[in-house]
């Protein structure tokens, strides 16, 4: 029979939604999020976006989520019991391979935030003349202060994790995400009051209809939906295998999350356009806006230091926490896997992603060229490969009626099963087919090799899971007849 492993669970339906909702909310929300709308319509956007969040990703974090619930398991785990003993659970290695990619990189970001969060405590922003376009230049190029940054970034992050579920993510997730509210909240305020401020807001709500005709906006939400939410990533998965068997997963698993983002989404809007209009900085600034504009805005404004201190602390919480979601993902999976303790689990998943982040943070080029193959084609193949497992192998219409409604408040029609079976998959599909069409002509050399990897990681996981079964679990599954 199958070993139990005794596992942690959340210690309250409160800590649960803030550690979920920290997860969600990262650079996402706080960086990425404004400089697309600027990009793409303003209010034309965020129609948009918030079509798509509701449409796709809720109903995919109810469905990944109540699968995590109902296994309990990692990744690994949780394709073993749908798939049985057997090389398909190279499905999971698959999507945990990609989070540990994504992971290598994101930590870079991490390293930004907590880097710009010191200028923001000694108040270099706000020193006469201070040249913020400069210091963005000289930290770009100075290859040792990122992998320290980097270094710092994974130090903290495994610290963390150390201290497991309730004593390290859940205890950080209930005060620092009150904390980014109320730094979102109070920048917004004093944004809005800014000379030109009412402006950002018009912007930002006063949607260019045309923009909504035109398909690259509609994309652009769908790439934010999905990179805000984190769908597909196995976090959902992993932190729904530590709730209780009769929390309310539609309730907290998918409408508060999504309204969580929704809300930290609008609030970084409410926080950044007022101030960059009041001041006359381009709103499709990209992705130098928090950087470069905002940090030099912060510098002419009244009690500058503090705002400065506000926005950079709050942005540097929000990427710890979506941080330690990705990582607990591959830490949970190596724990169950390996039958080993959690401090060994996480400091061999920390040093990995660590050494495997370390080029990133010495070169920006191969941060942008990993985060153009995962970002385009490896979370859209997680994800494609997770609602297919649900919907199909699994089979949606069980999954619905044994973990998703079960002890559930809210409840979820049979409607959702066609969401999870047809929409979700075909939707990744398209990202990918239209991703590789219009790069294939203006990148080709970063679009086949990304297509090289992504097609040689398939089968290299399908055939170490195959290898690595044996007599190690029984061949059973929960969603069909095991091979």
């Amino acid at each position: 029979m199958t070993t139990t492993i005794s596992r942690e669970q959340w210690g309250s339906r409160f800590g649960y939604l803030m550690a979920v909702v920290g997860a969600m909310v990262g650079a996402g929300n706080i960086w990425r999020m404004p400089y697309v709308t600027g990009e793409n319509g303003g209010g034309a956007f965020l129609i948009a976006y918030f079509i798509l969040l509701y449409l796709i990703a809720v109903p995919g974090l109810m469905g990944e989520t109540s699968l995590g619930r109902y296994t309990r398991q990692g990744l690994l785990g949780t394709f073993r019991k749908i798939y049985g003993n057997n090389k398909f659970v190279g499905f999971g290695l698959v999507i945990l391979v990609f989070n540990i990619v994504l992971m290598s990189y994101y930590s870079s970001i991490v390293g930004w935030s907590i880097y710009y969060t010191y200028h923001a405590v000694i108040g270099s922003f706000t020193q006469t003349q201070f040249d913020t376009a400069a210091l963005w230049q000289a930290f770009s190029s100075n290859t040792a202060l990122n992998v320290g940054m980097h270094t710092v970034a994974m130090l903290i992050v495994t610290v963390i994790l150390l201290k497991g579920i309730k004593g390290g993510i859940e205890r950080l997730a209930k005060w620092m995400m009150p904390i980014l509210t109320v730094s979102l909240i109070a920048i917004a305020i004093r944004g809005v009051t800014l000379p030109g401020a009412m402006a950002g807001l018009e912007f930002s709500f006063s949607p260019d209809w045309e923009y909504l005709a035109r398909g690259q906006t509609w994309l652009a939400a769908l790439g934010q939906a999905l990179f805000s939410t984190g769908l597909g990533w196995g976090i959902a998965l992993t932190y729904g295998s530590y709730l209780g068997r009769d929390d309310d997963i539609p309730l907290g698993g998918g409408i508060f999350t999504a309204i969580g983002n929704t809300s930290f989404g609008l609030l970084a809007i409410f926080a950044v356009f007022p101030i960059v209009f009041a001041m006359g900085i381009s709103p499709t600034s990209g992705a130098e806006l928090a950087f470069v504009a905002l940090a030099s805005a912060f510098g002419n404004m009244s009690g500058g230091y503090i705002w400065a201190l506000l926005f950079f602390m709050g942005f540097f919480f929000a990427n710890l926490t979506t941080a330690i979601a990705i990582t607990e993902v591959g830490v949970t999976t190596y724990k169950e896997e390996l039958k080993t303790s959690r401090g060994k689990a996480v400091l061999t998943i920390c040093g990995i992603i660590w050494l495997l982040g370390i080029p990133s943070a010495m070169n920006a080029s191969i941060l942008g060229y990993l985060d153009f193959v995962v970002g385009n084609w490896g979370l859209p193949l997680a994800t494609f490969i997770i609602m297919l497992s649900i919907g199909w192998k699994f089979d949606a219409n069980r999954l619905r009626i044994l973990s998703l409604n079960r002890g559930a408040d809210l409840y979820v029609p049979k409607f959702w099963e066609s969401i999870i079976r047809f929409e979700i998959p075909a939707i990744m599909l398209f990202i990918m087919v239209y991703f590789l069409y219009s790069n294939l002509t203006a990148t080709p050399w970063k679009t086949v090799s990304g297509l090289i990897i992504l097609t040689l990681t398939i089968p290299l996981c399908m055939w170490i899971m195959g290898r690595r079964q044996g007599d190690a679990y029984p061949a059973t599954s929960v969603g069909g007849q095991s091979s």
